[in-house]
């Protein structure tokens, strides 16, 4: 049995491959000047600081051939699928549909609403468009993570208070055992991140587990490694 060294208590890494990595929209929207986070008058530097650490799990879970899974926030060229209450909210300089540097803004398809290249999807893996902040809301991933037998959820991705927690609060819901990884999210706000990673694990893990990348990534190749040779011999 192995564990990832985790607060409030170690965290148990499941042998039978039925984990799962989510990154959560690390999308050229938030990320890079002229996007929706950079409208809103946010230092989107912050959140391009954790993209290797980011690829660096994705890396892992590609080598040992684990499942991962990538949302967007991004909603129909019609709008159809965003609340006007979401939509008119804010009096940033770019909204929700308008055209910016990248494109129109959080509409799927364009520029600016893709991943970034660092962390482009392969073949075969899985991307999740939302339209809302948690990434179950009007989507399919519930269904796939079960068609899969995912029981483990290691997340990722931005920012940490908005759309990474409220998957995290949806998934635990929902019965999934999630490990947020704290290098490998983000905010633009320094305070909100942190209050989140300790709301997260409060009460004995109310919500999750935290851990670093290095210890998420040691335990993977232990476990994997353990598990090839249990398989030879």
């Amino acid at each position: 049995m192995v564990f990832i060294s985790a607060l409030p208590y170690d965290y148990e890494l499941p042998f039978n491959g039925k984990i799962a990595l989510l990154i959560i929209d690390m999308q050229r929207d938030f990320l890079e000047p002229g996007g929706f986070g950079d409208a809103l008058g946010n230092d989107v530097s912050r959140l391009q600081a954790i993209v290797p650490t980011v690829k660096q799990l994705l890396e892992a879970f590609r080598t040992y051939k684990l499942p991962v899974f990538q949302t967007i926030e991004g909603h129909q060229p019609d709008l159809s699928d965003c609340p006007p209450a979401k939509l008119l909210r804010g009096k940033s300089q770019l909204k929700i549909g308008d055209v910016g540097p990248m494109g129109r803004i959080l509409i799927l398809g364009e520029a600016g609403n893709a991943i970034i290249p660092e962390l482009e999807p392969l073949p075969g893996e899985t991307v999740i468009a939302k339209p809302g902040k948690g990434a179950f809301f009007h989507t399919k991933l519930e269904s796939l993570l079960r068609e899969k037998e995912i029981t483990h959820l290691i997340v990722t991705g931005v920012t940490t208070e908005v759309c990474v927690q409220t998957t995290m609060r949806e998934a635990n819901d929902r019965g999934f055992e999630c490990l947020l990884v704290e290098d490998a999210t983000e905010s633009y706000f320094p305070n909100f991140k942190q209050s989140t990673l300790e709301m997260i694990r409060a009460q004995g893990g109310i919500v999750g587990w935290t851990a670093k990348a290095e210890s998420v990534i040691d335990a993977l190749e232990k476990t994997y490694k353990a598990v090839a040779t249990s398989v030879t011999l």
